[in-house]
């Protein structure tokens, strides 16, 4: 004979005391009373046939059971609700996963959020940021935005905007700089792209050169560095534009190396769903 269900009050009971550890806490909580909470949890507790509290002088305490129970209880009272956030304003949002190179996450994407989300509201936007290493099948991403040449495996890729490559430094370490060569004398911070700084000099007329000096995986992280006066940065201009409008960023020649573009990327084997067409759409629209 099957048992009954077990009611949602109970586990939504067990849940809230559990994790106050206090009988009063949750029913402060969840509006009732407190005699409510202990009844509805030794209810569930005879319906399992266990203890999931030990009453204690000055609280309560999870037994091994109770600690066991308690985490797919929360596990599933988050997911409801996060369910539940979808469907605000009387229809299903869907979810769109983006996987954004951290440069352009910060210079570029992060402004325009708000006006991407009051323009599509019925997408739920899950941004996770990348150091240009991303692998769309394994990591369940929709997109992804990237900075290269466009030629990856298997991927889908549309220009969204060039960025060519200039030194960036700190106004103090600007003012020792007259013309390229005097770079040489300074920290370069180099970028993950080893040839960007030789590319850059070659532009400059100064041919080949030795390029010494810190290695950096994020543009962001260099272009930080260089503010601070550590050295000298090669980065898109573009994506610092705050930083440089206010004056703790300069860029000291005019000289930009061609260095690769930011990319709009999927999978060639996955067919667009309606959110993925829109932000496609969108990124594309605001980047000409």
């Amino acid at each position: 004979m099957a048992h009954p269900p077990i009611p949602l009050n109970a586990l939504r009971a067990f849940e809230a005391a559990a994790r106050h550890l206090s009988f009063t806490r949750a029913a402060q909580e969840l509006c009732v009373t407190q005699a409510a909470v202990s009844h509805q949890v030794k209810a569930l507790e005879a319906r399992l046939g266990l203890t999931l509290f030990r009453r204690l002088p000055r609280g309560l305490a999870l037994t091994d059971e109770g600690v066991a129970l308690l985490a797919p209880v929360s596990d599933g009272f988050q997911r409801i609700g996060r369910m539940l956030e979808r469907f605000e304003g009387g229809r299903l949002k869907e979810v769109l996963t983006v996987s954004v190179v951290g440069t352009f996450a910060a210079g570029w994407l992060l402004p325009r959020l708000q006006a991407f989300g009051e323009e599509h509201p019925f997408i739920d936007l899950r941004m996770l940021t990348n150091n240009n290493r991303v692998d769309l099948a394994a990591e369940g991403l929709d997109l992804a935005i990237r900075y290269g040449d466009g030629a990856w495996h298997g991927v889908e890729a549309e220009p969204l905007m060039d960025a060519p490559l200039t030194p960036l430094c700190s106004p103090e370490l600007a003012a020792r700089l007259g013309e390229p060569r005097d770079l040489l004398g300074q920290t370069l911070l180099r970028p993950y792209r080893g040839q960007d700084w030789l590319a850059w000099f070659e532009a400059a007329g100064l041919g080949a050169v030795a390029v010494r000096g810190p290695l950096f995986d994020s543009s962001w992280i260099m272009v930080e560095a260089a503010i601070q006066g550590l050295g000298v940065a090669l980065a898109p201009a573009a994506m610092f534009r705050p930083a440089l409008e206010a004056g703790r960023l300069v860029q000291p020649f005019a000289i930009t190396t061609p260095g690769g573009r930011y990319w709009l990327t999927r999978l060639k084997s996955r067919t667009p769903s309606p959110a993925m067409q829109a932000f496609r759409d969108w990124a594309l629209r605001e980047t000409v």
